[in-house]
């Protein structure tokens, strides 16, 4: 008798098994439909012996340092602080824009002070911040926006940057200073061995068990249990009662290149002329040495496994909708990305986890399921960390 079920092994999963397993004395029972724990954080050496992820680039950073103390216990760390350039007018220059970006697009040489004045110069102010265009425009202008931003966004969500609500683009910073770094955050580092590594230790207790290949479904009635942890989907759950949630897929062609190094950064975004996003290039993350890298293209699209929930207002509707049957649901725990329709960074994934984790101890009745009031309560708590990847 496990006391627990939970679905889906990537942060939300595997956070909330070691918990209750470690912190709480508790039988839990983790299945995953893939053929490896990590969600989409899995990484592996590749037939060339190169360390990838295979789902795209996951680079760690938060604010949270209960966060960050939490997955030390099962990771050393490797300081990285992430870069990214965009392929823009012939040049790669920094992304998020800065004063390096202005000055190499423009052949000019301002200082900080002056950038501040040259943004406000091309801005165009709006009255209400509504779509994603707006919060660009508003900032930056027209010309970068169409530059940097709308062609890119239209490939990541299949929709003009008009049609999509002002969070995608709010996530991207403008800088005035020659700052390069994605992120400013505290903490920023990669699991020294990887991030599948990380899991594994994370999932090594004998109060663990992990299946594999496995749909829950095909286990129930089968393996008793207690209370379930779901991560997956949260229209699957409920068999696309109200219609299918939309999301953006990927698709990643990875390749391996007989130079030591491909690209002069870890990720070279492509906003304009070609049908991929971005291209990034593993050893720069990983810090592996190897006379060879490993480079992977990502092709946005509707098709394949969820990643992106689709931010329109009709789309979060639709998951009100979910989330009313999820908070009528006894005895299950909706946790994670897609359990809870919101675009998670990992940090938050794991503040998510570990803020359920004593919601379950502390609202629970031995005995009995967990109130609808405490599984609300998840959903509504603040996010760890800042915004995304």
């Amino acid at each position: 008798m496990f006391d627990y079920l939970i679905v889906g092994a990537g942060f939300a999963g595997s956070v909330l098994a070691e918990r209750l397993a470690v912190g709480a004395g508790k039988r839990v029972l983790v299945v995953d439909k893939r053929n490896h724990i990590g969600g989409n954080a899995y990484d592996h050496y590749n037939d060339d012996g190169i360390l990838v992820h295979r789902y795209g680039p996951h680079i760690f950073h938060t604010n949270a340092r209960e966060v960050w103390e939490y997955l030390s216990r099962f990771t050393e760390w490797r300081p990285y602080e992430h870069r990214v350039r965009a392929s823009v007018d012939g040049m790669l220059v920094p992304m998020p824009i800065n004063l390096d970006t202005i000055n190499a697009l423009y052949g000019l040489s301002l200082t900080s002070f002056e950038l501040d004045e040259f943004f406000r110069s091309v801005a165009e102010p709006r009255e209400e911040i509504v779509t994603s265009e707006d919060v660009v425009v508003s900032k930056v202008g027209r010309e970068l926006y169409e530059k940097f931003f709308r062609n890119y966004t239209r490939k990541q969500w299949g929709m003009d940057p008009s049609e999509l609500d002002a969070q995608v683009t709010a996530r991207v910073p403008t800088r005035t200073n020659r700052d390069d770094r994605y992120f400013l955050d505290t903490y920023q580092a990669m699991p020294l061995h990887g991030y599948t590594r990380m899991f594994e230790n994370m999932l090594s207790h004998p109060n663990i068990k992990v299946m594999l290949n496995t749909d829950y479904r095909e286990v129930e009635g089968l393996i008793p249990y207690g209370e379930v942890i779901y991560t997956g989907p949260v229209d699957e759950y409920f068999d696309c009662r109200f219609g299918k949630l939309p999301y953006r897929s990927l698709t990643f062609r990875h390749e391996t290149v007989n130079t030591e190094w491909h690209q002069t950064a870890p990720v070279v975004n492509y906003p304009n002329e070609h049908p991929y996003t971005r291209c990034t290039e593993f050893k720069y993350l990983t810090g592996q040495q190897h006379p060879r890298t490993s480079i992977v293209f990502e092709y946005p699209g509707d098709e394949g496994d969820p990643y992106y929930p689709v931010p329109r207002p009709e789309n979060a509707e639709l998951y009100r909708r979910y989330k009313e049957l999820a908070d009528e649901t006894e005895g299950v725990w909706f946790v994670g990305r897609l359990a809870t329709y919101r675009y998670y960074n990992m940090d938050q994934v794991v503040a998510q986890a570990l803020t359920t984790f004593r919601k379950i101890m502390g609202t629970k009745v031995p005995g009995r399921p967990p109130s609808v009031t405490a599984r609300r309560a998840i959903a509504d708590q603040p996010l760890a960390g800042s915004a995304g990847d």
